[in-house]
């Protein structure tokens, strides 16, 4: 299959997504690019996504990076499921911060993947580290 094509798929599978995530699209999570076995989202942290110290709640932060990594997981047209994400916060989410998350397969060997994800605020600042493991199964996520 050619690099177009895989992309023109990954692309479908993207606007498919979009318009079926209803909790992506209730935090206001976007679609920024996407590409086999990569994707990038950003959302704008309100303040109704905070938590007890006034400042992002960690799983409003966990949430944007599961979204990428299931738009990265998924852009190969065969729908892919979590079986295990971890997280590493290493810096502050402030209320009104936009975040970046950019999601990249490691690794994909037979229905089995890895996804890295990166998620930074409005100054470029890494502020969280996620791994997810995903599996395929038979079906296609644009049947």
């Amino acid at each position: 299959m050619s690099d177009k094509h895989l992309q023109e798929r990954a692309e479908v599978v993207g606007q498919v997504m979009s318009e079926r995530d209803q909790l992506a699209r209730h935090l206001g999570v976007s679609l920024e690019e996407i590409r086999p076995g990569y994707a990038r989202c950003s959302m704008t942290v309100r303040a109704d996504m905070s938590n007890a110290a006034a400042i992002g709640h960690g799983g409003a932060t966990f949430t944007l990076a599961d979204i990428a990594f299931a738009y990265a997981c998924n852009s190969h047209d065969r729908t892919a499921l979590a079986t295990s994400c971890s997280i590493t916060f290493i810096g502050p989410v402030e209320i009104g911060d936009t975040l970046s998350a950019v999601a990249k397969e490691v690794s994909l060997r037979g229905r089995n993947g890895i996804c890295d994800v990166t998620v930074s605020n409005n100054k470029g600042e890494n502020i969280a580290m996620f791994r997810g493991h995903s599996r395929q199964i038979n079906a296609q996520l644009t049947d």
